[in-house]
């Protein structure tokens, strides 16, 4: 059984990433499942607080998710061209201390997908994570790309994904990286 796990870069209810990862599993392939992990309560990262109270509870919960997964899925907005400050931080606080970057991320099969209700997608988001995940050691998979662009005309009101052909790719792109995360986990 391949497991993975998924984490929304938005803490707005009612996200249409939040809804892109509420479809992704429920579309997973036979023989795997999707966890998600919340960013909810990830205080900023501040240097001080870490060396006088230690790692957050919150922050240890969501290291130990990605740690016990066979791959991470990112579903990403993207906020004035670029990674949402609030998912950054929760990826940014993951990295502490640096000695636990290679069993939270060290090698760790990554996709990254997202929802905009521009007409181009999260493509700058996705790009800018490129050296992020590249710093922590991790192995992103380029075996396809989903962007969702206009998302407003493809969720309903309640955050269901509707479109059948964005239903499609991202059955496809799971099927992908399902695939690259078991070969992985060998």
């Amino acid at each position: 059984m391949t497991r993975l796990v998924g984490v929304c870069g938005s803490l707005r209810r009612g996200s249409f990433n939040a809804g892109l990862l509420a479809a992704a599993r429920d579309l997973m392939p036979e023989g795997a499942t999707l966890d998600i992990a919340s960013i909810a309560g990830i205080p900023l990262y501040d240097g001080d607080l870490e060396a006088a109270e230690g790692i957050p509870p919150a922050v240890t919960a969501f290291k130990d998710a990605i740690a016990e997964a066979d791959g991470l899925l990112l579903v990403t907005p993207e906020y004035n061209n670029g990674i949402p400050g609030v998912f950054k931080n929760a990826i940014d606080w993951a990295s502490r201390p640096a000695a636990d970057i290679g069993r939270v991320f060290g090698g760790r099969p990554v996709a990254v997908i997202g929802a905009s209700p521009g007409g181009f997608g999260t493509i700058l988001a996705q790009n800018d994570w490129l050296p992020v995940l590249r710093t922590l050691g991790t192995r992103p998979w380029h075996g396809g790309r989903l962007m969702v662009a206009q998302a407003g005309k493809v969720f309903d009101g309640d955050g269901r994904l509707v479109d059948e052909a964005i239903t499609r790719r991202l059955a496809q792109f799971l099927a992908g990286f399902t695939a690259f995360a078991a070969a992985a986990a060998g």
